[in-house]
């Protein structure tokens, strides 16, 4: 099976907005790994690793958010195993604390 990881740049209203909670449920009901973090400059960031279907689909989903969010933009990069790692040991998914 193939697999994809992804590096995604969420900017708009998306921090104190339940954002991150949201990316988090969302990733994992589609049994994806990763993780998501605010950013100082108030963006979201987020890394899903998965089927590539699955996490197309993500990356959908987060162009819209949850209901409160405003998104302006999502930008995407392939990303590798490496940043993979930052999430936390023995998760499947996490949610980091803001870079």
């Amino acid at each position: 099976m193939s697999r994809a990881i992804l590096q995604v740049m969420i900017r708009g209203r998306v921090q104190g907005v339940g954002y991150r909670a949201w990316v988090e449920s969302q990733a994992m009901a589609s049994g994806l790994e990763g993780w998501v973090r605010n950013r100082r400059d108030g963006a979201v960031e987020a890394l899903f690793a998965g089927a590539p279907g699955h996490v197309a689909d993500m990356v959908a989903l987060c162009r819209h958010g949850p209901p409160s969010s405003r998104v302006d933009s999502v930008t995407s990069e392939t990303a590798s195993v490496d940043e993979l790692a930052l999430r936390r040991a023995g998760e499947k998914f996490s949610v980091l604390p803001t870079v």
